[in-house]
């Protein structure tokens, strides 16, 4: 995307997930001055199957489930660029966030100039949030503290733990791995908690992310 100020701008599509008619009003109102931004409402699954989108500003509400919705978006649409809107995060949940792949966080009391550069920046391939939540990211990747649990390898996995994580792998919720198995929502929650200990991080994200480099490693 150009730098601001520039005359030309690549075309942008936005879609809104499942946000209220008066939000996605407000909006469109801020964005109608930016001739190269278009805002819609979307559905989860319009995100997951429109490739007409660019970039997908959802709501944090409950956040297991936030996070969730967030590394499923990023697995199935990896192009997509992921942006959060919350009221007052803590710095945990924004740096969960991160992790579980939004490139921006806006909080709820956003003003019009704020919102535009979050865009702008989170088009351009960077990060939008707050400086201290940024730098504490920065600085838990390339320091990691003694008292963060270890990451374990050469590991050894039921035939079922192997289902899970395959379903981890692909972001999907505790409903659907319990609906492919064929086993209870508690179930897949216990195995989820047991692959958390034997893996050694710190939760379902971190473990579902553990999980994608795997194939790699």
């Amino acid at each position: 995307m150009s730098a601001p100020g520039s005359d030309q701008k690549t075309q942008l599509r936005i879609g809104l997930l499942d946000f209220e008619p008066l939000r996605v009003a407000g909006f469109q109102s801020i964005c109608e001055p930016l001739s190269h931004v278009t805002v819609v409402p979307t559905t989860l699954q319009d995100a997951l199957t429109n490739t007409g989108l660019d970039m997908v500003i959802l709501g944090l509400q409950s956040t297991v489930e936030s996070l969730d919705l967030l590394a499923r978006l990023r697995a199935e649409c990896p192009k997509l660029r992921l942006i959060v809107m919350g009221a007052g995060a803590d710095e945990e949940t924004i740096i969960s966030a991160i992790g579980a792949g939004a490139k921006g966080y806006l909080d709820e009391v956003a003003n019009p100039q704020q919102v535009v550069m979050c865009i702008d920046v989170v088009a351009s391939g960077s990060i939008w949030a707050p400086r201290k939540v940024l730098s504490a990211f920065i600085d838990r990747m390339l320091n990691p503290t003694d008292n963060k649990p270890v990451q374990r390898h050469n590991l050894t996995f039921t035939k079922r733990e192997e289902e899970v994580l395959s379903l981890l792998r692909a972001a999907r919720s505790n409903r659907e791995i319990a609906s492919t198995m064929g086993i209870e929502e508690r179930t897949v929650k216990s195995y989820i908690a047991k692959l958390i200990r034997k893996v050694g991080v710190e939760n379902r994200i971190s473990l579902s992310v553990r999980a994608a480099t795997w194939d790699k490693d």
